[in-house]
């Protein structure tokens, strides 16, 4: 423990914003992290508790109290050592992850939590600005080949692991760069794309080779992605090629909304409206890029894919933004005696929440449903809604509720189902009820049924955060070395 009673001296300090007017002029990140001294002063405040559920709560089981008394005793390079022993790119969790072990926290029982994941971000920015984060190369190769499909996050803690046992590891990706969602769902302000450039750096000087616009298996020709992938290479000369297949793909198969008018031009799903703006602050090209100038945005779904979209509108310029969630609105605190140390449901406004508010375009509604999609000449003008109550356990529309909202733009923000069934096809993996790869067994729940063929992330799970992807990867990259050597050193 770091301070006994710091916990009772300090208050959380929260990570500052810019203001908004000069943040919404462009899509860089804007959180100004900890000072050193604020860092040391929120480290303080971790109790070092006989049962510390922040790492229970954390799904990486983050070595919480640990970090932060190094930090605290200004052991900054140790810091980062017990960091990255269980999260492979805290840099990602650190601006991305909803903080669960927050949630945990035992300060958060009776008063505001530990800032831990400020905290997270503070060790690893400043682990890159002293240049102590390296290449870390196996002393020796095993000769086992392992090829890993999908660069998301899951692929990537995978291979990483697996390249640093001494396995020569190929990471293939449909995309044109690597990251997989973070690349192209997660927006720039929110996460900068250097960070996953300077970890793919470090992965290929560690002998990770990352092969893009690759796609793997049978896709039809309609399809977007075949439009500019360079390659196409088969689940069968996969197998015969490597000595084990790990499948992490994300769940891209966005929920859908078939009402009527879904076929009118501008309705389209979040995820063809933020790859966009992501391809253009990168610097690509695209024709006829999907744009809320002017309009008036209705974005259905309140979760963070949702709040993504509102930020992105905002920058756009839109004339409005209003953002449906179906569900009742939750409240502003959660009863913590009821809830603790899971995680809250409660209201949560994000900082593109904000902006929008300040600029005064957003309106946020809740207990909503759409019924139908209108328009004139084929193009969106606005929908049909009617409230909704939960009753008996079930949302039933309130009579005399319904409403007409304009609407130029509609994106659809609903969550994803499961992955694009395509890749799993191909190897002949069997599906659960869901439409995700069934990989259970008593070595950790990563293998499928086809001999050699491993699924992690999302492709296993489901629709998840990302730092369950990191946690996945890392638990299939034992399970494949156990598999591959008989036995592993890799963490669990």
């Amino acid at each position: 423990m770091g301070k006994i009673t710091g916990f009772m001296e300090f208050e959380r300090i929260e990570e500052g914003y810019k203001p908004v007017p000069e943040r919404l002029k462009h899509y860089k990140e804007f959180v100004i992290g900890l000072t050193p001294a604020q860092a040391k002063d929120q480290s303080a405040r971790c109790m070092d508790c006989g049962t510390p559920f922040c790492n229970s709560g954390c799904p990486v089981n983050n070595i919480i109290p640990d970090f932060n008394d190094l930090v605290f005793n200004d052991q900054w390079h140790n810091a980062l050592t017990v960091l990255h022993s269980t999260n492979n790119f805290p840099e990602f969790t650190g601006r991305i992850c909803p903080a669960p072990c927050e949630a945990a926290c035992v300060v958060n029982f009776n008063g505001d939590a530990v800032g831990i994941k400020s905290i997270e971000h503070a060790i690893i920015d400043r682990g890159w600005a002293e240049g102590w984060v390296v290449p870390q190369p196996p002393t020796k190769k095993t000769g086992k080949k392992v090829a890993v499909i999908g660069a998301g996050p899951a692929g990537m803690a995978a291979a990483q692991q697996l390249a640093r046992v001494g396995h020569e590891v190929t990471v293939f990706e449909k995309n044109d760069r690597v990251g997989g969602l973070l690349r192209y769902g997660i927006p720039d302000f929110k996460m900068e794309k250097i960070h996953i450039d300077r970890r793919v750096e470090q992965m290929q000087a560690e002998g990770v080779v990352f092969k893009t616009g690759v796609l793997v298996g049978n896709w039809p020709k309609d399809t977007k992605v075949t439009n500019w992938a360079k390659e196409t290479i088969s689940a069968e000369q996969l197998k015969k090629e490597f000595d084990a297949v790990l499948l992490s793909g994300g769940a891209e198969q966005s929920r859908d909304l078939p009402v009527p008018g879904r076929d009118l031009s501008g309705v389209h799903f979040a995820m063809e409206f933020l790859p966009q703006q992501n391809k253009i602050v990168a610097g690509d090209k695209v024709k006829d890029q999907l744009r809320a100038d002017g309009k008036h945005v209705i974005v259905i779904g309140g979760g963070d894919t949702g709040s993504d979209c509102v930020g992105t509108s905002t920058r756009h310029g839109a004339a409005s933004v209003t953002q449906f969630e179906v569900m009742p609105q939750p409240p502003e605190h959660e009863n913590k005696a009821m809830i603790w140390p899971y995680w809250p449901l409660k209201l949560r406004t994000s900082s593109s929440h904000e902006e929008g508010a300040e600029k005064g375009v957003l309106e946020r509604e809740f207990a909503i449903s759409t019924k139908e999609f209108i328009g004139q000449n084929g193009k969106i003008t606005g929908l049909k809604t009617v409230r909704v109550e939960m009753k008996d356990g079930k949302l039933t529309e309130v009579a005399g509720t319904e409403k007409e909202y304009p609407a130029d733009m509609v994106l659809l923000a609903m969550g994803f189902t499961n992955p694009v069934a395509t890749v799993l096809d191909a190897f002949g993996v069997d599906k659960d009820a869901r439409g995700n790869a069934r990989a259970h067994s008593e070595e950790g729940g990563y293998i499928t049924n086809v001999p050699k063929v491993f699924a992690a992330g999302d492709m296993r799970r489901g629709q998840s955060l990302v730092v369950w992807a990191i946690r996945e990867g890392r638990q299939a990259a034992r399970t494949i070395d156990q598999y591959l050597m008989g036995e592993s050193e890799l963490p669990r």
